[in-house]
């Protein structure tokens, strides 16, 4: 009996308080999957592509991404996964401070889902989340079975 592959979240964040927001956010709004938190876009590309474990190998993942990052831009990875045959369904929220308008317009152009400007606050995370309805479909909610 094959398990079905539970939404790997992946969060690519360079800043510690941030993820720690981020992650406490996404708990509460009742989401209970796996979460894979990288610090840098190297790191988190070569997850995205050639883990075992990753979207590649192993089923759907849903990527949380800051554009400020140490080693390259978000967009840079962002246009990467939307630019892959097999990674570019995959849902990417962009996480990030910056509220320039042509910043936004450029991530949603690249194929960004949802854009959510920092300090994240748990309402507009969960708007978002629920804006990804596509997404909740493969959401692993915590089991009532004990």
């Amino acid at each position: 009996m094959s398990a079905q592959h539970a939404l790997n979240i992946v969060m690519i964040e360079d800043d510690a308080g941030h993820a720690r927001l981020i992650e406490k956010n996404i708990r509460r709004a009742g989401i209970s999957n796996h979460l894979r938190h990288f610090l840098d876009g190297t790191s988190a590309l070569d997850f995205l592509f050639n883990d075992p474990e990753g979207p590649m190998k192993n089923g759907p993942a849903l990527v949380l991404l800051d554009l400020n990052l140490p080693d390259m831009s978000g967009t840079e990875i962002l246009s990467r996964i939307k630019g892959d045959e097999q990674l570019h369904r995959v849902p990417v929220v962009v996480l990030t401070t910056t509220d320039d308008k042509i910043e936004i317009q450029r991530c949603y152009d690249l194929g960004c889902n949802v854009y959510i400007t920092k300090p994240v606050n748990y309402e507009s995370f969960a708007d978002a989340i629920r804006q990804l309805g596509l997404f909740l479909s493969v959401i692993q909610l915590p089991d009532s079975e004990g």
